[in-house]
């Protein structure tokens, strides 16, 4: 399940990823439990990728892009 811009969330990270999905730009995601235990893939920028590691938390307030907490 992916996140939508009016969503506000928090959780911590539990996996990272990027791939060439269409051959052309690459997309960096992040797999993050929330804290209501459910799991959601969310797509970030480059410098907020490279920033966290696995167990960071992140927070994403409503109508703004995911941040560490």
């Amino acid at each position: 399940m992916t996140t939508t811009p009016g969503e506000a969330w928090s959780g911590t990270v539990v996996k990272k990823s990027r791939a060439l999905l269409d051959g052309s730009n690459l997309y960096r995601r992040l797999k993050v439990k929330l804290d209501d235990g459910t799991q959601r893939d969310v797509k970030v920028e480059r410098d907020l990728w490279k920033e966290l590691e696995v167990g960071d938390r992140l927070v994403k307030p409503a109508g703004e892009n995911p941040r560490r907490a």
